[in-house]
């Protein structure tokens, strides 16, 4: 059979685009190598590639022909992805060890060869270690970084050529990212000169409360500059990574949230502009968005009949507000498409549900097309991918190749198993020829090298609005829009202008006005009160009839002194806390409280201010209440440890990470319900390893010469913010006098 030659693969692309087969979705930017694949799904944002000559097969077997490398410690959950030659993906750092952590790693795309490593701790977090690296990477082809979320909430910028960190947030420090035991993490998306994240923030001032919360920076510089959420109170996480697309003529960012709603967001602004409600919880799918129509799914109640578990849906995507009903182009309820993303190939929407069968739909109708095709396996994580004419698709523990077809929806051309207790939980991806697929037990790179490799042109970008046409100023944004100070200190706000659209139009002078204290003038420079100790300030500029605000935390140097006396809530700049305590009388003294009516909040941590202190001890007077012969956990953190006190198992403990218990030292500690303890725990830093030690004694007694327990962290967390930990999910915890010092 004669080979393609470049130019009859042109011909051919444009027969196959004359007849909708392919799907056009956001484009790339012009610095990018079309056959890279720098975000998890792909160049177009949907699991399709335009490369040709792709393996036929599916041979991890050692000695296979197709296995261009394997890399056996690269396995885990994380999609990689490939730029400039390189492959990029997370996974654990010395598991199974004391010194457990997570790692951006870099590899030749080519060889496998390993060209750097990034390696991170996890602390505080209640993620497991077979959940670490559930986030993927980005890459930014114009800049060359790389982006990678971290399942504790360690989020960087990192130089995609030598591995050196560019910028870094904990943003479960600074912003209250929850991080739970189910280890769903959200990937970054790039737009622009933004890179944007989101998880389940519970955070300080009007934004104590939880909500899917996202977050705007600057991709250079890490700065904030926006930060915006949907509906209070979700009931659940989410992994639901964006879409990009352009919707009526308007960039859009579409996600599934935590409060069940599907969303379309001005990615450069963070405005809504529409949202679908679809579920009663949380959506993990990622939504799929071609033309002006978005297609996903869930496994979860139905808003409309809960009875109904599972759904598919079409939207219109170019509406506005609340599009439930006047949006909906068709649903297609039980269909339990919770996990995997859907492919849309022409006419065809190709639904995976959870266990592992292929539905598919005609996808202006939502009309079953043929018969459900199992897969092999009992559940399915990954996402399909779409290259070469075929659909490559993994359930956790087989794998199948299928070929599309128009009237009985899709055949199977290959399938096999994979070796025992080996799985797939990452989506598939295409680079330069080449399949990479990552399983728990190893990163493969497969490649048919007997064939020709080429690729079609991706479609044409969707274009925007003309912003000529569209001058008026309708959203305000005042750059840093969240920042973290010291007393006296100044800094420079930037007011830009945007559009309807969300396009921006200029930087412009405004008026101000502060709600706190500090100062600032006509030339947006604020100034923090000299004397300020742990206040909040909204500056809110105006130009015309529109208007923006920052917030800003004032938190000075340490000492540190909490003893609540003529407050009526808990210091404002404290992350974490105001939702989950109140404060209360007892005769003349207030104490703070951890209350045990807290929906999904009665064990979590809060933070006090900077994360980069360091060498320094916190104090704090504690009680415990007993409720149904039931006590809590009461527990101090420092420099990213606990000293916890445990009620129901009444020992005293230092962590770092609980599910992996990673350096802790544990030891017996019964202690009393209803009694007031001090409890301190110190933080050092000596000769490279982190020095934890705690001790705890009942108040009005003198305080022991010697500590009650003390542990050395050979990986040691060098920086980090004070704080509280505490379970009250059986019984109260009461806090007084809190103290924090350097050493």
């Amino acid at each position: 059979m004669m080979k393609k030659t470049p130019f009859r693969r042109l011909l051919l692309f444009a027969f196959a685009a004359s007849l909708g087969w392919f799907a056009a979705s956001s484009p790339v930017s012009a610095e990018t190598d079309p056959l890279d694949w720098t975000y998890w799904r792909g160049p177009e944002s949907n699991g399709v590639s335009r490369e040709t000559g792709l393996v036929d097969d599916i041979d991890l077997s050692d000695g296979s022909k197709m296995v261009e490398w394997k890399r056996d410690d690269l396995g885990g959950r994380s999609t990689p992805i490939v730029m400039n030659g390189k492959l990029y993906t997370i996974v654990r750092a010395e598991p199974e060890t004391p010194r457990e952590g997570e790692k951006v790693v870099c590899v030749d795309a080519v060889t496998g060869k390993t060209i750097w490593e990034n390696r991170f701790n996890v602390w505080l977090s209640d993620v497991p270690a077979e959940r670490v690296g559930w986030s993927s990477v980005i890459g930014d082809s114009e800049t060359g970084y790389v982006y990678a979320l971290g399942v504790c909430g360690f989020f960087q910028c990192l130089n995609g050529e030598t591995g050196e960190r560019i910028w870094s947030i904990p943003l479960h420090e600074q912003f209250g990212l929850l991080s739970t035991y189910g280890g769903r993490t959200n990937f970054p998306i790039i737009c622009d000169d933004l890179v944007i994240v989101s998880a389940i923030v519970i955070g300080w001032g009007d934004m104590a409360k939880p909500a899917h919360r996202f977050i705007g920076f600057d991709k250079k510089t890490g700065e904030t500059v926006w930060y915006n959420g949907t509906t209070l109170l979700p009931d659940d996480t989410t992994y639901s990574a964006p879409s990009l697309a352009v919707l009526n003529g308007q960039k859009a960012m579409v996600f599934g949230s935590g409060d069940g709603q599907v969303w379309a967001f001005q990615p450069r602004t963070g405005q809504p502009i529409w949202r679908y409600d679809f579920s009663l919880r949380g959506l993990n799918v990622s939504p799929v968005v071609i033309g002006e129509t978005v297609y996903t799914g869930h496994s979860e109640e139905n808003v409309d009949r809960p009875t109904a578990m599972g759904a598919v849906a079409a939207i219109n995507g170019a509406g506005r507000g609340d599009v439930t009903k006047l949006g909906q182009l068709w649903k297609v309820e039980e269909l339990m498409v919770g996990k995997s993303s859907p492919l849309v190939i022409g006419n065809q929407i190709f639904c995976f549900d959870d266990r592992a069968k292929l539905h598919v739909l005609d996808a202006k109708t939502g009309g079953l097309m043929g018969r459900p095709i199992s897969l092999g396996g009992t559940s399915l994580r990954a996402c399909p991918l779409y290259a070469d004419g075929k659909i490559y698709a993994f359930s956790t523990s087989a794998w199948a190749i299928l070929k599309p077809d128009k009237r009985k929806g899709a055949s199977i051309i290959e399938k096999g198993r994979f070796a025992k207790g080996e799985e797939v939980n990452a989506t598939p991806i295409c680079s330069h020829g080449r399949i990479y697929l990552q399983t728990s037990s190893a990163t493969y790179s497969l490649i048919d090298k007997s064939k020709e490799h080429g690729a079609e042109p991706l479609p044409a970008a969707a274009v925007e609005s003309n912003i000529g046409e569209d001058q008026k100023p309708a959203h305000l944004q005042l750059v840093p829009t969240e920042l973290l100070m010291k007393p006296g200190v100044e800094q420079q706000y930037r007011v830009r202008l945007f559009n309807s659209h969300g396009q921006f139009l200029k930087e412009s002078p405004a008026t101000f006005a502060l709600d706190g204290p500090g100062m600032i003038g006509e030339d947006g420079v604020f100034k923090a009160a000299g004397d300020a100790a742990h206040t909040a300030t909204i500056i809110t500029a105006k130009v015309g009839d529109i208007s923006g605000r920052a917030r800003v935390r004032v938190v000075p140097d340490l000492p540190w002194k909490f003893d609540f006396e003529g407050l009526s809530d808990l210091p404002v700049t404290w992350v974490g806390a105001r939702y989950r305590h109140i404060l209360r009388k007892e005769g003349d003294n207030t104490i703070a409280v951890k209350i045990t009516t807290i929906p999904k909040g009665t064990r979590s941590r809060c933070w006090f201010g900077p994360s980069d202190l360091h060498d320094y001890t916190i104090q704090a007077d504690v009680r415990g209440v007993i409720t149904n012969d039931k006590m809590p956990d009461i527990g101090l953190t420092a420099q990213g440890y606990v000293l916890d006190m445990q009620g129901a198992h009444q020992k005293l403990q230092i962590r770092t990470w609980a599910p992996q218990v990673r350096n802790d030292k544990t030891i017996e500690f019964p202690w009393q319900p209803n009694t007031w303890y001090v409890m301190k725990l110190q933080a050092s830093n000596e000769d490279g390893k982190a020095v934890l030690r705690g001790k705890v004694w009942p108040r009005g007694e003198d305080e022991p010469a010697e500590w009650t327990i003390t542990t050395v962290d050979d990986a040691p967390n060098v920086v980090g913010s004070p704080g509280l930990f505490g379970n009250a999910k059986d019984a109260e915890i009461h806090l007084d006098n809190i103290t924090v010092s350097a050493n």
